[in-house]
């Protein structure tokens, strides 16, 4: 590891000290994920990222990390420009390094604001990260977040690992290379907002506000303003609730995905790679086993999960093919993907586009 690159003094936060609890969790997960050398945290500007910035300063230094503040600008409000000046003076404040990237939100790819928006900032962390030699970037999703995020999927439809929602520690597939971390998932929003009060104070610097979080017309501001209240109204607990049932999914999650393995292995036979599926051998598995192997290969080759529909889909096209699966109709797409079946065996195939 190398030392801290900015070991200045603190002159812009005065004697100001974030919680020791706060930092401690941030250095806990920067363990568990190896971190080394360079690591980020993705500032909006807003209370919790701030106070993720804030916090991790402190963690970096005890455990020898060089810091960077990554920002992306999206564009999408008035005031983009005015938060990245607020971001610019925060990063004056802390000593640290600051790096920016502004994008293009397609607003019409029919994936609506929010996740045309997320897809843009994960391309923008891939790229700075990649640029600044970093491999981690701290989130500050907490909470709330996350009870929102389980309740959320639940609506949606989602099975054991929509529910288990975001981890601690995410795979490094999931941007590009880059693995996103979160200490704080476990942490109530309310010490954030108290420490970035308390921040204030001391330097007179305050965060942004950001409208989107209270704009009713999408999903999440739509839960926050008209059925949270409901909810917190009648069970006070509720975030901690759904927090930890995430945190049981996860489990399951964990155990399913083992098991998957062992049926994998035991459909792949002496394809150590497990690049192809033995139809034979995967026919005599139950439906259950057969979803749970093919999400499992998928995962493997790193293809993300198509939807339950599309799964069911599959199935039946392999349930349907002769018994040696000489069936060359038989093609099931998915994206960029393609999965073939020729005697006897089920291959997954990299297309140059998606259909």
């Amino acid at each position: 590891m190398v030392s801290f690159r900015n070991p200045k003094d603190k002159q812009g936060i005065g004697e100001f000290q974030p919680p020791d609890d706060l930092c401690v969790a941030v250095e806990v997960c920067l363990r568990q994920a190896h971190a080394a050398d360079v690591v980020a945290v993705g500032l909006s500007g807003g209370p919790d990222s701030s106070a993720l910035a804030i916090a991790s300063q402190r963690a970096c230094q005890r455990l020898g990390l060089d810091l960077r503040l990554f920002h992306v600008h999206h564009g999408l409000y008035d005031q983009a420009n005015a938060w990245l000046e607020r971001v610019q003076a925060l990063a004056t404040l802390l000593a640290l390094p600051l790096i920016t990237r502004h994008v293009q939100v397609n607003l019409d790819g029919g994936k609506g604001i929010e996740a045309a928006a997320r897809q843009a900032r994960h391309a923008a962390i891939r790229d700075m990260a990649q640029e600044q030699g970093v491999s981690c970037v701290l989130l500050a999703h907490h909470e709330q977040d996350q009870a929102e995020t389980v309740l959320m999927r639940l609506l949606r439809g989602a099975g054991v690992t929509g529910l288990a929602a975001m981890r601690p520690v995410s795979s490094s597939v999931a941007v590009g290379g880059v693995r996103l971390l979160r200490p704080w998932l476990a942490v109530d929003r309310a010490s954030l907002v108290s420490m970035v009060q308390r921040f204030s104070e001391a330097t007179g610097w305050s965060p942004v506000d950001d409208p989107s979080n209270r704009d009713a017309v999408l999903a999440r501001g739509a839960l926050r303003q008209k059925i949270l209240p409901a909810i917190a109204s009648r069970w006070p607990a509720w975030s901690k609730t759904l927090a930890r049932h995430a945190q049981q999914a996860a489990e399951v999650d964990e155990l399913l995905g083992q098991y998957g393995e062992q049926l994998l292995l035991g459909v792949c036979g002496a394809h150590e790679s497990k690049q192809t599926i033995d139809l034979r051998s995967f026919r005599a598995l139950t439906p259950a086993q057969q979803a749970l192997v093919l999400r499992v290969w998928f995962g493997r080759h790193q293809v993300a999960l198509p939807t339950d529909a599309s799964l069911q889909e599959l199935m039946r096209q392999l349930r349907g093919l002769h018994a040696f699966g000489h069936d060359r109709a038989m093609q099931w797409r998915h994206g960029s993907y393609a999965v073939t079946c020729a005697r006897g065996q089920v291959r997954l195939q990299v297309f140059a586009s998606a259909w």
